[in-house]
């Protein structure tokens, strides 16, 4: 072969034309060989050179292989027994060298039927082609060198099976074209310890078949990864496929053909080979097969069971990663293990939005400061670096303001495009959900908000979690609603989208600013407001608030502070209402006279602390909750209150002027009653039905002075009673047949209440507080029925007595004999005992101690540490007695 000369350039490139060079002899391997190798790489998506299939017809040879040469990142040169015998190889041979030392090219020898010490001594064949050489005077003394240095490179030397030996030929192409992945590669910023904790999970050298999910935020960087994973570890495996965007092509195409596509990457085969039933095809050929399969974004469980249906379909170490948006499809799928991808820090994110902006080399002032609003803007989140890199790559200091203060208004429309995938796929009760919560409740506690959320009819219990699997939420260990700050803003986007400008016509009014736009409107504008679904707004100043809300017929729940007004509009009557919170100082009566809303489910006045009167609960068909705390001036409560049938909880602690509560003649659902802190109720309402689903009633700190015995005869299901502080309670009327239901009993500082009996039966009780002194004969028996119940409430019996005026000798030489329950030492680990002393009483010396019979003749005293309780704070003595001694 002969050479001429070619431009040459010194640096490596940073991408390469070719993957592999082949330099051979062609009489000697060209159709036996060199064939099988170079199809080989082929068939792994190695881009070969191979002189007789790329250079086209009628180009001048030289300088067009000499450019292949220099375009290829790897150079593999076949000795074989006449190659030193062409000048052409010899000036291939020459060049490739050339370009090892000055291109960092890899150079890899491999000697097909020669000695390799024949080549690096140039004996037999190699001295023969040489004296040829030498006689015909060619350029003999730098082909002799380049040759030898060539036979000194680490390389192969044929023998065995030739298609093992083409494997391990290939095998190390392709990892050699992993490792040459340059390291400030931008698929790599910030995946460098994502990649190693992938690969680590991934296991590539152990047996079985593995399922993986990357699962994550959209614009994550879930593909980049499995990209990146998929191509160093490919060369670990027979066939290998990695399928893109899989939710775009198989509503393109349909699965079948995706299957076809499987096949014809994994075999190596035309997609018009695949004949018959496809997914047969698959189950039947690719478990003969070590498989690495990605399934880039599925977003539909037809798609798994289709493209990767079981393990059984493929040879023991397979790997099938899947990256998707939707944990709940990992999930039902069975994947052996779900990768979170995480989003980046700041460093990462600054690395990433640098590499972009800064590429073109263009420097702005205050570059610093306002690259982090930008990193700061996009929270970790690598498809919004990248895009906003790329268009402000060019800009200058201005437009770098400009575009930062307009994304606050209107966001970017690529990144809103992609985040907005994984709300598209919503069902549409879960896209109201979900907007419910970008809108109103991020930062706010999910158990307070689900109330609200249920009254809507948006089924949180369940739709919360389908928006935590797409990645489109998340609640805090603490319980709070949280999100991207892109996913909020795409949420908002898709509420504002139609009409940016106009509020008036969005379904959910949540900034105060917009709220200040509609009240400012025409009258004639404001009329009839069919749009406005939701509204949570703080409205003080706002003198025109209580004439707009008036007109919005389509709200299905308000949220307001600071209403300004007496009372709500008489033409306030929107009927899709179900949630209603008002809290004012102005507000006296929610509406004058009786008003029809017939699917409103919670009432919430809480703070509204001039409010006389509740409004007639007759036209509330639906209502479940009613919440009336801290209305202070509260004295007349509608009596229709007391047949309502639907509601479940009234909440009206703090009504401090409250002095009777309706006569209790059709609340059949209701399970919680809270009047505490009604200092001025007296008498407890007559109850003159069966009231089997009350569980709480909250009576602390009232006026009560008797506890009717219809709360004993009707409430059969009670499960607490607070009674705690009311100083003119006397009696509890047929204390001793409280229901067997009751696990907290509270009457601690109830001063003048007379206890001739506890209840006998005690099994679910786990909490009491009583004044002592009333009950100090009956202590034991009851104590150890609590011991031998079956409620307790967190592993723990909570036992509280007023013992202010018991006399200290006489309180010291009390004893309390309890016989543990049957099972003690796995349900208590020991006694925590705290004592409220004041004065002398706070004796160092009082000494506490567990006598443990067991049955024995001999009392065992176990002391508590030194023997004497602990002093604490507030004179309080405090100690913890272990119960481990007495297991032995």
């Amino acid at each position: 072969m002969a050479s001429s000369s070619s431009s040459f350039h010194s640096a490596p490139p940073t991408s390469w034309k070719y993957d592999v060079f082949l330099s051979f002899r062609g009489i000697d391997t060209r159709y036996t060989f060199v064939d099988h190798l170079y199809s080989a790489l082929v068939q792994q998506g190695i881009g070969t050179f191979k002189d007789d299939e790329e250079l086209p017809r009628g180009e001048t040879i030289h300088p067009s292989l000499l450019k292949a040469i220099e375009d290829s990142q790897i150079a593999i040169v076949v000795f074989s027994e006449n190659y030193a015998h062409s000048s052409w190889c010899l000036q291939e041979l020459e060049h490739i060298m050339k370009c090892k030392v000055e291109r960092d090219q890899i150079v890899i020898p491999i000697f097909y039927h020669v000695d390799p010490s024949e080549i690096r001594n140039q004996k037999r064949k190699y001295g023969e082609a040489f004296s040829k050489h030498e006689s015909e005077k060619k350029n003999v003394e730098s082909w002799r060198k380049v040759v030898m240095e060539a036979g000194h490179l680490s390389g192969y030397v044929a023998n065995g099976p030739e298609t093992i030996f083409i494997k391990n030929i290939v095998k190390e192409i392709l990892e050699r074209l992993c490792i040459a992945i340059p390291s400030d590669n931008e698929n790599l910023i910030g995946m460098e310890d994502r990649l190693q904790d992938l690969k680590s999970k991934l296991a590539v050298d152990s047996q079985g078949v593995l399922m993986v999910g990357i699962w994550g935020l959209g614009g994550g960087g879930k593909t980049t990864l499995a990209r990146v994973v998929y191509d160093q570890i490919s060369s670990n495996f027979d066939g290998c496929s990695f399928m893109n965007n899989i939710r775009e092509e198989s509503r393109k195409h349909g699965l079948k053909e995706l299957q076809k596509e499987i096949l014809s990457c994994v075999l190596k085969q035309k997609r018009e080979e695949a004949v018959g039933d496809v997914r047969t095809l698959i189950t039947t050929k690719l478990r003969r097969k070590k498989v690495l399969m990605v399934l880039d974004d599925v977003d539909n469980v037809d798609q798994l069971e289709a493209l990767a249906g079981s393990r059984d379909w493929f040879k023991e170490g397979s790997r099938i990663i899947i990256t998707t948006r939707n944990q709940h499809l990992l999930n039902t799928h069975g994947v052996n293990m779900i990768y979170k991808i995480s989003l980046l820090n700041d460093e990462e994110a600054m690395k990433l939005f640098s590499k972009h902006t800064l590429r073109h080399g263009n420097h702005i002032e205050d570059y610093d400061s306002l690259s982090k609003d930008v990193v700061s803007y996009a929270c970790g989140l690598p498809l919004a670096l990248k895009v906003m890199g790329s268009f402000l790559c060019d800009k200058d200091r201005s437009e770098w303001v400009s575009a930062l203060a307009r994304l606050k208004d209107i966001p970017d429309g690529k990144i809103v495009e992609q985040l907005k995938i994984s709300y598209d796929g919503l069902e549409p009760l879960v896209k109201e959900l979900f907007l419910e919560i970008a809108c109103f409740f991020r930062g706010e506690w999910k158990d307070k908000t689900t109330v609200i959320l249920k009254a809507c009819g948006l089924h949180p219990d369940i739709g919360v979690k389908e928006l935590i699997q797409k990645a489109l939420i998340t609640v805090t260990e603490k319980g709070i609603f949280d999100m991207h700050d892109l996913i909020q803003e795409m949420g908002h986007h898709v509420v504002r989208e139609k009409y940016p400008r106009n509020p008036e016509k969005h379904s959910r009014i949540w900034r105060w600013e917009d709220v200040v736009t509609i009240c400012a409107l025409p009258e004639e504008a404001r009329t009839e407001n069919h749009w406005i679904e939701a509204l949570k707004v703080r409205c003080e100043f706002l003198c025109s608030f209580p004439r707009v809300v008036a007109n919005m017929k389509e709200l299905r729940w308000i949220s307001c502070f600071l209403y300004p007004a007496t009372s709500l509009p008489r033409n306030f009557q929107p009927t899709k209402l179900s949630y209603l919170l008002l809290c004012s100082d102005s507000l006296k009566q929610l509406w004058e006279g009786e008003k029809h809303l017939p699917n409103l489910k919670v009432l919430d006045l809480g703070g509204c602390s001039n409010l006389v009167r509740t409004p007639d609960f007759h036209g509330l068909p639906c209502l479940e909750r009613l919440k009336l705390n801290y209305c202070l001036k509260l004295t007349d409560v509608h009596p229709s209150i007391g047949y309502h049938e639907r509601l479940i909880s009234v909440e009206m602690p703090s009504c401090m002027s409250l002095e009777m509560f309706p006569p209790i003649k059709g609340m059949k659902k209701l399970e919680t009653l809270d009047l505490s802190w009604c200092s001025k109720l007296r008498k407890f309402p007559k109850i003159q039905m069966n009231m089997d689903n009350m569980k709480e009633l909250s009576l602390d700190r009232t006026g009560i002075k008797v506890v009717p015995s219809s709360i004993v005869k009707y409430c059969t299901n009670l499960r607490s009673l607070d009674l705690r502080y009311c100083e003119s309670l006397e009696s509890i009327e047929e204390l001793p047949d409280l229901p067997s239901s009751i696990a907290v009993l509270q009457a601690y500082q109830c001063d003048k209440l007379k206890i001739d009996d506890l209840p006998t039966d005690l099994k679910w009780l786990w909490r009491i507080s009583l004044p002592l002194k009333s009950i100090l004969g009956d202590v034991d028996r009851k104590v150890q029925s609590m011991l031998q119940g079956n409620a307790i409430k967190d592993n723990s019996i909570i036992l509280c007595f007023d013992v202010d005026n018991i006399p200290t000798r006489g309180f010291a030489r009390r004893r309390l004999m309890l016989e543990l329950p049957r099972n003690w030492y796995n349900e208590f680990s020991g006694f925590l005992i705290c004592i409220n002393v004041g004065g002398i009483f706070s004796s160092k010396y009082d000494e506490i101690t567990i006598e443990d019979v067991m049955g024995r003749e001999n009392e065992d005293v176990l002391e508590v540490s030194d023997g004497t309780p602990k002093e604490a704070w507030d004179n309080r003595c405090m100690c913890y007695i272990y119960m481990y001694p007495l297991v032995h």
